[in-house]
């Protein structure tokens, strides 16, 4: 007996266009979102600027932890590095070898609550930026800039190595 290789056509009804935009603009959120993404990786792989690497050098002066004002300078000159793009949604801090001596290993700058910290050798580092000490103890980096997806390893030339 001969197989139906056609089935008969369905009747449109609004669900059925409904549908068919809900999945169009599902499609079309995508593509933005991964066009987006592509944009902003591309952003972020940039050689920084000598006055971004400067402003976050001074993250090691020990008199930034108990001064808002340097720490709000130091954020501003992280806005202008990059105007363009929304990294504060993604960008969870800085860590950095601290060289201010015993017992500190590393110092950061939490973004989100916008707070230079100095951390003593083993003290986990606050949210998720645990990943980025070893890579800093490492050495060979001025800093790493810690992303929710990765780690950004900035050398003292302002070359960035993306680390997943």
């Amino acid at each position: 007996m001969p197989k139906i290789m056609l089935k008969p056509a369905q009747k449109i009804t609004e669900n059925n266009i409904c549908a068919l935009e809900t999945v169009s603009n599902n499609k079309q959120n995508l593509h933005e979102s991964n066009t987006y993404k592509l944009e902003l990786d591309r952003i972020l792989r940039k050689k920084r600027s000598k006055e971004y690497m400067d402003a976050l050098h001074n993250l090691d002066a020990g008199g930034h932890v108990q001064n808002q004002q340097k720490v709000n300078e130091i954020i501003d000159t992280i806005k202008k590095e990059f105007p363009e793009a929304e990294i504060f949604k993604t960008l969870l801090g800085y860590v950095s070898i601290c060289y201010l001596g015993k017992p500190y290993e590393v110092h950061t700058l939490d973004m989100p609550g916008q707070i230079i910290s100095h951390f003593k050798y083993g003290q986990p580092l606050p949210d998720g930026m645990e990943k980025a000490r070893g890579i800093a103890l490492r050495g060979g980096y001025a800093f790493i800039e810690v992303y929710t997806d990765c780690c950004r390893a900035v050398n003292t030339s302002g070359i960035v190595s993306v680390i997943k």
